[in-house]
């Protein structure tokens, strides 16, 4: 099931989702639109390595906008800061940015019960687009979840984007081959 309007706002106020800042406006039949933060961040490395650290470098989209390229995979972020500590969130593109060519995530869009954090944005292009900080890219879903949660992701000693900041994150995959 998914939470409608009045249900995220219960939720809200039982402290079980948190979204800051919190605009009412933003606040859909079923979903909550969030906005692109200020930072982008790209590779450093035209070949990206599974076993490795891959440096990104971090830049701010100007007040004119930034022109996203094909052929780039460009790291953004929420502004909106978000937890979840009773349902599963979903992130989707809105559909007006996919009627630009924007995806805003490549395989990433579910977040874990106990996700505590700004949501990095993993953007595509399928032309020239420019983007702004502050316009709506996601709409966050919340759906139920049955049961008892034993391991909330943001107590999971192996999570590994609980660095709680509002910069988009790089893979973290290296990690997984740490022994």
């Amino acid at each position: 099931m998914i939470l409608s309007d009045s249900e995220i706002l219960k939720e809200i106020d039982k402290g079980r989702i948190k979204i800051e800042p919190f605009r009412r406006e933003c606040l859909g039949s079923n979903s909550y639109d969030v906005h692109l933060g200020k930072t982008l961040a790209v590779y450093e490395d035209t070949v990206l390595d599974s076993r490795k650290h891959n440096a990104v470098r971090f830049f701010e989209i100007p007040e004119s906008g930034y022109v996203l390229e094909p052929k780039t995979l460009y790291l953004g972020v929420t502004e909106e800061y978000t937890e979840t500590h009773a349902h599963v969130p979903f992130l989707e593109g809105k559909s007006s940015i996919g009627r630009l060519g924007i995806d805003i995530h490549a395989t990433a869009g579910k977040g874990d019960v106990g996700f505590s954090n700004h949501w990095t944005l993993e953007i595509s292009v399928k032309m020239p687009v420019r983007v702004y900080a502050g316009m709506p890219v996601g709409q966050l879903i919340y759906f139920e979840f049955l049961g008892e949660c034993l391991q909330p992701y943001h107590l999971k000693k192996s999570a590994k984007y609980n660095d709680k900041a509002p910069l988009p994150r790089e893979s973290m995959m290296y990690r997984n081959f740490v022994k």
